[in-house]
């Protein structure tokens, strides 16, 4: 679960090979010359150059999209302490039985919340970035003006509201850039109006949040040889993260994501193919919450999991009392089968080609290299990405730690 549910979805499948740039399976939609991402940079009065996201500009040829190679993760305890390690992943066991799962349970006796005023930036990548230089370092000699050989830094959740934002018409967002040793590190400000909503949730809100981690908590067991355990505590300060090296058309990227929990037959592939998802949605009556599903549900759904790797959701649909009345595994790559029969429904072409468009134009627009000096980007709906620029400023989010580390070791 990212923190941030028919047509029945599929219950079975054959294959969740996700279709990736190398993939045999089914590469055609990566077989194309390469694009040339182009943004909007006509100058506006009174403001800065932008970034257009009307979704008719990214109707284009399917971008390349290598696909994703973990090279390390950790782990986050009870405390959110960081480990170098993957002690908190969870593995998926495959139900038995119709679920009967009430996700009320253990709300107001077993549940310790995440402190969420915190705000935690790329901390806890930019740690294990400091304990795995070998892994992400860069290949020329220790004096390299890049120390670490990748483009971009930043949370999967992040890529996820880019690739949503053709699509997007009830939340901006805010994105803190800084270039660093040639680097650029993209960080989330959290927006007025997110932090408003945050302060100002009903406790039926709060209770519904929970939810989605109770089901983890059905669905998921500590070690490959135990059942899941629903009577224990549910802390959501608990985490493992992936973190996997990939390109975008000609973007590198370095990104973390949390995983839910990972296939406990010895037989699966390596990661991240045997990563699962963990959603809730409430149970689909009428064509119109099907239809609202595969519009919107399926959309942040599909760009989560697409873009770290994982080639399954298992899908727990509840009733409005929270009561998991129905699983369903629905494959990654099915997803664009699903809602074509969705009249002008969203495209996972224009998602990633205008998640493209938008690295290119960071990287056009970024070009002070200081770890102090941040770009803001923001979007707010039917409008364009627009950007201001902050020196020594309260969004600075490189910590002096990791400034410090990366320029000693270059001395």
């Amino acid at each position: 679960m990212d923190h941030g549910r028919s047509n029945n979805p599929p219950s079975s499948y054959k294959s969740h090979r996700l279709p990736y740039e190398g993939d045999g399976n089914d590469s055609r939609r990566n077989r194309h010359p390469k694009t040339d991402y182009q943004y909007d940079s006509r100058q506006i009065p009174g403001r800065p150059e932008c970034l257009s996201t009307r979704k008719e500009l990214y109707e284009r040829n399917f971008p390349v999209y290598k696909q994703p190679a973990e090279v390390g993760s950790f782990s986050l305890d009870s405390k959110r302490r960081f480990f170098n390690d993957s002690r908190q992943i969870r593995y998926y066991a495959k139900l038995d039985r119709r679920p009967n799962f009430d996700l009320t349970d253990g709300y107001r006796d077993r549940h310790v919340k995440r402190d969420e005023s915190v705000k935690e930036n790329l901390n806890h990548l930019l740690q294990w970035i400091l304990a795995n230089r070998a892994a992400v370092g860069s290949s020329q000699a220790a004096a390299s003006p890049c120390p670490i050989d990748t483009d971009f830094v930043t949370w999967r959740g992040h890529l996820t509201k880019l690739l949503t934002t053709p699509y997007e018409n009830r939340e901006g967002w805010l994105l803190a850039v800084t270039k660093f040793k040639g680097t650029l590190y993209v960080s989330e400000v959290e927006t007025e109006a997110a932090r408003t909503q945050r302060q100002t949730r009903t406790e039926k809100h709060e209770e519904m949040m929970y939810w989605g981690y109770k089901f983890e908590q059905y669905m998921c067991a500590d070690d490959a040889q135990s059942l899941p355990n629903p009577g224990g505590v549910v802390n959501t300060n608990e985490a493992f993260c992936a973190v996997v090296k990939t390109r975008l058309a000609d973007h590198r990227l370095l990104f973390s994501g949390e995983v839910d929990g990972r296939d406990k037959d010895p037989r699966a592939p390596p990661p991240p193919e045997c990563y699962i998802e963990l959603k809730t949605s409430a149970e689909i009556c009428t064509p119109k919450q099907r239809s609202n599903f595969h519009r919107f549900k399926l959309l942040k759904w599909w760009a989560q999991s697409f873009l770290l790797g994982v080639p399954r959701i298992i899908a727990g649909f509840r009733t409005h009392d929270g009561v998991v009345v129905d699983v369903e595994t629905i494959s990654v790559s099915e997803i664009s089968h699903i809602i074509k029969a969705e009249r002008n429904c969203w495209k996972p072409t224009v998602c990633m080609n205008f998640c493209c468009a938008f690295l290119s134009f960071v990287k056009r627009t970024v070009t002070e290299d200081d770890p102090s000096v941040v770009y803001l980007f923001s979007y707010e709906p039917h409008g364009d990405v627009t950007f201001t620029v902050h020196r020594d400023s309260q969004y600075s989010f490189l910590p002096p730690w990791y400034v410090e580390e990366l320029i000693g070791r270059q001395r």
